[in-house]
C-alpha cells in the first residue's frame, strides 16, 4: 500500500516540537525566620527597658516572641486594636528590638545581646580600699559603700577591719582632734547606717585607733 507521505510529515513535525517543560513546584517555606538586617546604631539601654515600661508595647513583643509574624496575628494575639498594634509596633521597630523581614515579623535578638554586652563593658570596676588584702577587701566591699558605712558587721573579726578602715580614712596620724571634730567626722561615716558616731567613737577607743586625753583624740601613729 502506497505510503501517505503528508502524513508522515505532519507526524514528524509534531514529534519534533519541543515538550514545553512542567511548571516547577513553589519552594517550601524556609523553617527558619530570616534575620532581620544588622542594626549600627548605638546602644540605648534606657531606651530599650523603657520601651517595656507601657503594656500594649510589651503585649505586642510578647506576640512576635510566640510566633505572631504579621500585624493581624499581632492584634488577634494581644486583643489590641490595629492602630494600638500599628503604634506599638513602630515603637519597638524604631528602637531595633523588632524587625520586619522576608518571613514577617521576628525579634531581632543580637540587639539584646548587645545591650547585655555594653552593660558588661559600662560596669566599673570593683571600688579598691587600699587594704592590701583580699578577704579584707570584700568585708569592705560589703559593709562600706561610697565612703559611708552601710552597717557594722556583727562578726567580730569583720568588725575589726571596718573599724580599722574607717581610723585610717578618717583621722591623720599623730594629728590631735577635739571632740566636737571627732563626732563630726564620725557621723558623716553613720548618715545611712543602724549606727551613731557615739558608738564609733567608743570603739575606736576601746581598739586604741584614737586616744582620748582631757576631750582631744588622736590617732597613733600604728594602730592596732
Amino acid at each position: 500500500m502506497p505510503t501517505d507521505r503528508s502524513t508522515e510529515r505532519a507526524s514528524d513535525q509534531r514529534a519534533e516540537q519541543p515538550t514545553a517543560p512542567a511548571p516547577s513546584a513553589p519552594p517550601a517555606p524556609s523553617a527558619e525566620r530570616s534575620a532581620p538586617a544588622e542594626r549600627t546604631e548605638p546602644v540605648d539601654l534606657a531606651g530599650t527597658v523603657g520601651l517595656f515600661a507601657e503594656e500594649s508595647r510589651a503585649r505586642v513583643f510578647a506576640a512576635v516572641v510566640l510566633g505572631a509574624t504579621t500585624l493581624a496575628q499581632v492584634t488577634e494575639q494581644t486583643g489590641l486594636s490595629p492602630k494600638q498594634a500599628t503604634t506599638a509596633l513602630r515603637r519597638l521597630r524604631d528602637q531595633g528590638v523588632i524587625a520586619e523581614g522576608a518571613d514577617g515579623l521576628a525579634v531581632v535578638y543580637d540587639r539584646f545581646r548587645e545591650l547585655a554586652r555594653s552593660v558588661r563593658e559600662s560596669k566599673p570596676a570593683a571600688e579598691s580600699y587600699g587594704s592590701g588584702d583580699e578577704q579584707s577587701e570584700t568585708v569592705l566591699r560589703t559593709f562600706v559603700r561610697d565612703g559611708r558605712l552601710v552597717r557594722l558587721p556583727a562578726q567580730w573579726e569583720r568588725k575589726l577591719v571596718v573599724l580599722r578602715h574607717i581610723a585610717e580614712r578618717t583621722f591623720e596620724p599623730g594629728v590631735e582632734y577635739p571632740e566636737r571634730t571627732v563626732n563630726e567626722k564620725l557621723r558623716a561615716w553613720c548618715e545611712d547606717a543602724p549606727v551613731d558616731h557615739v558608738t564609733l567613737r567608743r570603739y575606736l577607743v576601746d581598739l586604741h585607733h584614737l586616744h582620748r586625753r582631757v576631750g582631744v583624740y588622736r590617732r597613733p601613729a600604728a594602730a592596732a
